[in-house]
């Protein structure tokens, strides 16, 4: 039963959203205003909890980890986020005050269009276990307008419309426009050396904001809080408003709207040259602004660079991220001076990665013409890393030509990216154990041969904490007892406890 006090905090606290964002009292609110006055009450209690949770790791020093994932299928807020919190009680009796029902609001939630498929709801399922275990960590991606799609079927053709989540979702949503990055593509790049270092300079190159928003994913029974921070794309030229009074309105949003088109859609079509651009654009944008968020909270808290790999884990989910590995050895070597060789060392200590298909045909890569021409910078530094990797695997297979091109990240006209996960990773894994003997057998053959210890097998879980979110009653009633939560952060004791119980019954009498 939940205590008079904390009930009553959570009236107030409601009463007050409301009051303050929609000007109007309880027995005046559309279903669709308590929903927002409930999820904004809640977003501060974790915000809150982020917070001071953050305030702690930085006093300890704690390693981050960093998740970066082009989708991320988390569901819907709300309801996880009250039972994260152990406050379904209190938030039931005092809507029940206001003449609402808990289950009625949860239903206002729209399901977050971030993500799609199982690789998105397995990097959902990370970012709950990891505040759930009470580690220091941070998930990056893109926020769509349009990350999920609708299905109708017309004249026997499956039609795709898109799925508008943000009205109901937004809310949600933290911005940090205190934490605004620029992501440069295109152009052409200058180096000179100055100062005993080398300057890289971009000439007509295209300039994009990069916009976090925040949302915050809770953990049961837990301290710690985590971040997802979203990305949206925003063009930074300023309104051409020339061509505006002259009646050319098109024209004169046309760089805003290329800019924007980044953070549109999930995964655009990519079966035309436009598609492709937009695609490599995504996948750019949402690294360049991640490794950017991630070097300037680093400096913020230690003042140097050296101890990246000490206090930072990034982990590339699928090869989407995999161009985090460049964009950080730019970072260190253009714009902090590092030497190649240090930088390099810093990079593979720091980045890990999770393969998610076997099969050839369906690995990442990019035509290296595309390549070249949107991200120029970028390329030079995989052009580096690649001669530097062949040099070492003519050591390891001399004179075997044919498998070295095998292993290549550029070859025959193609930048790939598992190749270049295999090389600039310290670690690689697959999701289940037949999948992690697989990789080493087939598509990463040769490269198990020559780096054994990279390889390992991290099995796909789910979140079962999220079970008390349930809506069956026995169910939620049972998975809240003390005794049953105490083991979701040690759900093995469960296997124990059961394994125990059975050999107890097939036991001899």
């Amino acid at each position: 039963m939940a205590t008079i006090e904390q009930k009553k905090q959570v009236k107030e606290n409601i009463e007050t959203k409301l009051s303050r964002y929609f000007g109007v009292i309880p027995k005046e609110a559309t279903r669709d205003q308590m929903y927002k006055a409930v999820a904004m009450t809640v977003k501060d209690i974790l915000t809150e909890k982020r917070g001071n949770f953050k305030h702690e790791v930085n006093e300890k020093g704690a390693k981050r980890v960093y998740y970066m994932c082009v989708e991320f299928l988390l569901g819907r807020s709300l309801k996880t986020g009250i039972c994260n919190l152990g406050m379904t009680k209190e938030y039931e009796e005092a809507l029940a005050q206001f003449g609402f029902s808990l289950e009625d609001i949860y239903e206002c939630e729209p399901d977050a269009g971030l993500g799609n498929g199982g690789l998105g709801r397995l990097a959902a399922c990370f970012m709950d276990s990891l505040s759930s275990l009470d580690y220091p960590a941070t998930g990056f991606s893109i926020c769509y307008d349009y990350g999920f799609f609708k299905q109708m079927i017309v004249d026997g053709m499956q039609v795709e419309l898109p799925d508008i989540w943000l009205p109901g979702g937004e809310v949600w949503l933290v911005p940090r426009t205190d934490r605004i990055y620029k992501v440069k593509m295109g152009g052409h790049v200058k180096e000179n050396w100055k100062d005993g270092h080398l300057e890289v300079l971009y000439e007509n190159c295209e300039e994009i904001e990069a916009v976090p928003y925040d949302m915050m994913i809770s953990g049961a029974d837990s301290k710690a809080v985590s971040q997802l921070r979203l990305w949206k794309a925003r063009d930074i030229h300023n309104f051409n408003m020339k061509l505006f009074t002259q009646g050319q309105y098109t024209e004169a949003v046309e760089k805003s709207t290329n800019a924007e088109s980044i953070s549109k859609v999930l995964y655009p079509s990519d079966n035309h040259v436009e598609g492709k651009l937009l695609r490599l654009s995504q996948q750019y944008f949402m690294v360049s602004a991640s490794c950017q968020s991630i070097i300037r909270d680093h400096m913020a808290v230690y003042g140097t660079l050296d101890n990246l790999a000490d206090k930072v884990a990034i982990h590339i989910n699928d090869t989407h991220p995999a161009l985090c590995i460049p964009e950080l050895m730019r970072i260190l070597i253009d714009d902090y001076f590092y030497s190649w060789d240090k930088a390099w060392e810093i990079v593979v200590n720091v980045c890990s990665y999770t393969n998610h298909t076997v099969m050839p045909e369906a690995l990442e890569t990019w035509n290296e013409d595309l390549f070249r021409f949107k991200l120029p910078r970028i390329y030079m530094i995989i052009q580096e890393i690649n001669e530097r990797f062949c040099r070492e695997a003519w050591k390891s297979f001399p004179g075997n030509w044919n498998r070295i091109s095998k292993m290549s990240i550029i070859s025959y006209g193609q930048v790939r990216m598992a190749n270049l996960c295999a090389v600039g990773c310290h670690s690689v894994n697959g999701v289940s154990k037949l999948h992690s003997d697989i990789l080493t057998k087939s598509i990463f053959k040769d490269f198990y041969a020559m780096y054994p210890d990279k390889f390992l097998n991290v099995t796909n879980g789910i979140a079962h904490p999220a079970g008390c979110a349930t809506p069956t009653p026995v169910l939620r009633d049972f998975s809240t007892r003390p005794s049953v939560r105490a083991t979701a952060t040690t759900p093995r004791s469960l296997l124990i406890s059961q394994s125990t119980r059975t050999t107890q019954r097939c036991a001899p009498r």
